[in-house]
């Protein structure tokens, strides 16, 4: 276990804390929900900083970061689904939410043919974490109907777009040799 790890289990461990902070009933319970997720979005960047920087890299970590991740991702959008209870808010959300299951399987499937590497992590895939991330700390941050908060939905429907195009690209890319193992 080390540094990078540990921060990546503490991603994880912060999620009922997020949970519990989203559904307080204080006008402080919002913003602090929000710090949560903008903390655990650094960490994500930080114990991949550390990892390579130290030489700390683990298969347990490597597995563990994406996981770690898509639920903190998952779950905030769930949460913001319920707050908004609107169709228009629910579509981006269960873009996002499906391709992150046909990228990690995906992923997995690849690795399993030992092609893993034909879809690594490109920088359309940062563009739309960032965009994400931003969207989610926005509309987790703001009471629905602000005009910050409206700039959070525009922001999660752009991370959407690049999400569908993302995936393509994935499936672009792994599409030669998905074909022959058919």
């Amino acid at each position: 276990m080390n540094i990078p790890n540990l921060l990546t289990l503490a991603r994880i461990l912060s999620i009922p804390l997020l949970v519990v902070l989203f559904y307080l009933p204080f006008s402080w319970s919002m913003p602090l929900a929000a710090a949560l997720f903008a903390l655990a979005s650094v960490t994500d960047w930080l114990d991949g900083y550390l990892a390579r920087r130290w030489d700390q890299s683990t298969p347990f970590g490597t597995f563990l970061d994406p996981v770690a991740d898509k639920l903190m991702v998952a779950v905030a959008l769930a949460l913001l689904i319920e707050r908004y209870d609107a169709s228009w808010l629910t579509l981006p959300a269960l873009v996002i939410i499906g391709r992150e299951i046909v990228i990690s399987a995906l992923r997995e499937w690849m690795a399993e043919m030992g092609k893993r590497g034909a879809i690594a992590v490109s920088w359309l895939g940062k563009l739309k974490t960032t965009l994400q991330m931003v969207a989610l700390l926005l509309l987790l941050a703001f009471a629905p109907g602000t005009p910050i908060a409206w700039l959070g939905v525009a922001t999660l429907y752009a991370a959407a777009v690049l999400t569908l195009w993302s995936m393509i690209e994935y499936l672009r890319a792994a599409w030669p040799h998905l074909s022959r193992s058919m």
